[in-house]
C-alpha cells in the first residue's frame, strides 16, 4: 500500500507542475495586468506597486521566486485584495463552495434517485419517458442558463426566493443548490432507473414478490440497495466536480466563495490567486 501510495504521488508530481507552469506563463500572455485600470495610475505608482510584487523581474525570474514561495507552502500575495493572502481568500471561501456543493449534492441525490425509481417502475411507459425526458434535458442545460432562468422566475417574477446572498436570509441557499446540483440530479436519476431495472429483473426480486409482499416495500428494502451501488460510487467524482464547477453559480448568484474570487480574479488579472486557486483544485 506504502509503494502504491508513493508511486501515486511521484506521478502527481510532474502533472502538478506542468499544470503550475502552464497557468503560470499563460496568465501572463493576456493583455494587461493586474494594476492596469480604466482610471490611469500614475506611472510612479504603477512602477512601485510591480517592484513591491516582483513584477518587474524578468519572467523565469518570477517563476523561480513563485516556485520557491510555492514549496513553503505559500501562494503569494493577492494583487485584488491587498494586505490579503491567496491563502487567506482560499480559507476564507472554500467553506462556502464546499457548503454549496453539499446542498447540491443533497439535492442531487434525493431529486435524481426518486425519479430514478419512480421512472423504473413502469418502464417504455409515460411514468418511465416523462421523468427521463426532463433528466435529458436537466443534463443538457448548463447553469449559465439554469441559474438565471430561475433567478427570473422564482426570485423576481414570483418573489418567492432571495436573488442573491448566502446566510443572510432564509431560503437564499435554496437557488444556487437547484442551479448546481441540477445537472447531478439528472444523471443519477438515469444511472437509479437503470440500476432498478437490473436489479427488479433478479431472481430474489420475484421470490419477494411471490411471497406476497408489497410492492413498495420489495422495492424499497430489497431493490433499493443493489440499486444504489453505481450512485454511491459516483458520489465522490460528483461532489469533486460540485467544487469546481460552482464558478458561474456562484458568480450569478453572488456567492462569496472560492468560485467568485476564481473569476474576479481572471477579470482582475490576478495572478497570484488564479495560480493559487488552480493550483488548489488540481490537487
Amino acid at each position: 500500500m506504502i509503494r502504491f501510495i508513493a508511486s501515486r504521488l511521484l506521478q502527481f508530481i510532474p502533472v502538478l507542475l506542468v499544470v503550475i507552469t502552464a497557468t503560470f506563463f499563460l496568465v501572463r500572455t493576456a493583455p494587461g495586468g493586474p494594476f492596469d485600470s480604466e482610471k490611469a495610475v500614475v506611472p510612479e505608482v504603477k512602477a512601485a506597486l510591480e517592484a513591491q510584487y516582483r513584477l518587474d523581474q524578468p519572467l523565469l525570474t518570477q517563476y523561480a521566486a513563485y516556485l520557491g514561495d510555492l514549496a513553503q507552502g505559500d501562494l503569494g500575495p493577492s494583487f485584488k485584495y491587498p494586505g490579503r493572502t491567496v491563502n487567506e481568500l482560499i480559507a476564507a471561501g472554500l467553506p462556502i463552495t464546499a457548503e454549496l456543493g453539499l446542498y447540491a449534492l443533497l439535492f442531487a441525490v434525493l431529486a435524481g434517485v426518486t425519479t430514478g425509481v419512480i421512472a423504473s417502475l413502469k418502464p417504455n411507459t409515460a411514468q418511465d419517458y416523462v421523468p427521463m425526458s426532463i433528466a435529458m434535458i436537466g443534463i443538457c442545460m448548463p447553469a449559465l442558463l439554469l441559474g438565471p432562468l430561475l433567478l427570473l422566475v422564482f426570485g423576481i417574477r414570483l418573489d418567492w426566493l432571495p436573488v442573491s446572498g448566502w446566510g443572510d436570509l432564509p431560503g437564499d441557499k435554496i437557488l444556487p443548490s437547484l442551479t448546481l446540483g441540477a445537472g447531478y440530479a439528472a444523471y443519477i436519476a438515469r444511472l437509479s432507473r437503470a440500476g432498478m431495472l437490473e436489479v427488479l429483473s433478479q431472481d430474489y426480486i420475484r421470490t419477494a414478490t411471490a411471497k406476497g409482499l408489497p410492492r413498495w416495500r420489495v422495492v424499497v428494502q430489497h431493490a433499493l440497495r443493489g440499486a444504489l451501488i453505481p450512485v454511491v460510487a459516483f458520489l465522490g467524482p460528483a461532489f469533486a466536480g460540485l467544487l469546481s464547477g460552482s464558478f458561474v453559480v456562484e458568480t450569478v448568484f453572488g456567492v462569496p466563495g472560492l468560485g467568485r474570487f476564481y473569476v474576479q480574479a481572471a477579470f482582475n488579472r490576478d495572478y497570484t490567486m488564479i495560480l493559487g486557486t488552480t493550483i488548489f483544485l488540481s490537487t
